[in-house]
Order: structure tokens, then sequence, then C-alpha cells
């Protein structure tokens, strides 16, 4: 298995990543990708892909950061080019839920992201909260760019999700498929290609069931698979098969 998106910067993760390697490798996971989501996240991913050769680590602004700690494209691709274990972009893309930063900064901090993708052919984690007309407005601006875009934890509608595979998007699946209350989500989930599909944790964040309210680890993504492959109605195996190509084939072909 490999989990396409946590926090191993944040606490309690930090703290604790030796044993939540250990953990990891004993659930059965080949890859952690730690995702960036400001100059002082990635200060950090930078020291943890040396710490093992499992955890590899991406560049990038998160939407909420966006007006505090401003970058441009040029800025990315150095960052990125600083290390071969830095295979992705972001996290970036536009959340406009919260008041964190001003909707302007985030939509020129996603431009400068998406500008170091196309430079690079490098994949883009993109975050997407109350957002989705935007959000797909500025991707579509790009579609003759092939962009590699990777929708992390979607929680979007399934006209979203028609119109991001307009794009050739992949979509990331959470531990919020578990929940009792996304049984709209787990329909989009069960409808989108088998080719598009990855699995993550968000951890330390959104703590999949049987663990909700708990401090969400990598090791925990075996619950979200597992209710990925009921609701697509195939073994856990089999999913495990397919998000592992399909996050192979979005970060290393």
């Amino acid at each position: 298995m490999i989990d396409s998106h946590c926090h191993l910067d944040h606490e309690p993760l930090l703290s604790d990543i030796s044993n939540v390697i250990k953990r990891s490798k004993t659930a059965g996971i080949e890859k952690l990708l730690t995702i960036s989501t400001s100059f002082e996240s990635f200060s950090k991913i930078k020291k943890l892909i040396k710490i093992d050769k499992m955890i590899y680590g991406t560049v990038g602004i998160h939407p909420h950061e966006s007006t505090t700690n401003v970058i441009n494209s040029n800025q990315i691709i150095k960052y990125l080019n600083e290390n071969s274990k830095i295979i992705g972009i972001g996290e970036t893309g536009l959340d406009f839920y919260y008041n964190n930063s001003k909707k302007q900064d985030q939509i020129n901090s996603f431009n400068e992201h998406i500008e170091a993708s196309i430079k690079t052919n490098t994949p883009i984690i993109i975050h997407s909260r109350n957002a989705e007309e935007k959000t797909f407005e500025i991707l579509n601006e790009f579609k003759n760019k092939q962009l590699k875009i990777l929708m992390h934890c979607f929680t979007g509608s399934k006209e979203f999700s028609k119109k991001l595979l307009s794009l050739n998007a992949f979509f990331s699946a959470s531990g919020i498929i578990t929940f009792k209350n996304s049984k709209d989500l787990q329909d989009t989930f069960k409808s989108l290609p088998s080719n598009k599909i990855l699995i993550e944790t968000d951890s330390p964040f959104l703590a999949p069931v049987p663990n909700r309210g708990k401090k969400n680890e990598p090791s925990f993504i075996n619950y979200i698979a597992l209710k990925l492959a009921e609701i697509r109605g195939i073994s856990k195996n089999e999913i495990v098969k397919i998000t592992t190509d399909n996050f192979n084939q979005l970060f290393f072909k």
C-alpha cells in the first residue's frame, strides 16, 4: 500500500516518527508521501525524507498559508530540484470555507504552483474546499498543458469529478469515505475509473472509522483500503494493487 498524502511533520507523528514508520511497515505500506504546507513544513520534510527510504516529500504552500507564505514558481522549482525524493508540488489549491487567507492570495499561489508543475512535468496535489467552480475554472485554463493533477482528500460532487476527469485528474480517497454521512462521496468513488483512484490518510487528521476521533496515522490506511474495496465490490488486495499502481504511474512514470 501507499499513503499518498500524510503530514509527518505534524504532531503527534513527528515526535514518534520511528514508531510511526515501524507501524506503517507492519501494516504493509511501502511508501509514504509527506506533504508540504508552508516554508517551515518544507524544512522539516527535507529532514524526514532522509530518515527512511519509504518516505517521499513534496514542496508547496497550503491555501490557508498563502497570505503569509508567498512563493513563486521559480522558488518551487528550486526546492523541487534539491532532492530527488521531492516528487510532488503542493499541497496547493483553493479553500474558501474559512477566511484564513485572502482569496486572491490563494489564486495567485495556486497559479504559481501550476506553472511550476507544467515547467517540470511534476504532479500537483490539489486541495479544494467550497471552491469547485473556481478550482475547475483555473485548471481548465491549462487543459492543453498535460497537467498531472491529484485531487487530494476528494470530497467534491460527482459533477465536479466528471469535469476533472476531462483534465485527466486522479482522485485520492481519505478516511472520510468510512464516515456514515458520506454516502454521496462513496457513490462518487464507486463511479470513478479504476485507473484514477488513490488512497491517503491525511494524517494526523481525519482518522477513519473505527478510529474516528483519534489522531490519525499512516497505518490506519488499512481501513480506507477496506472501505474503498467494499464500495467498489472488489477485494482489498485488488484495491491495494490498483491504488499502488496508480500512485507509481502518476509519480514515477
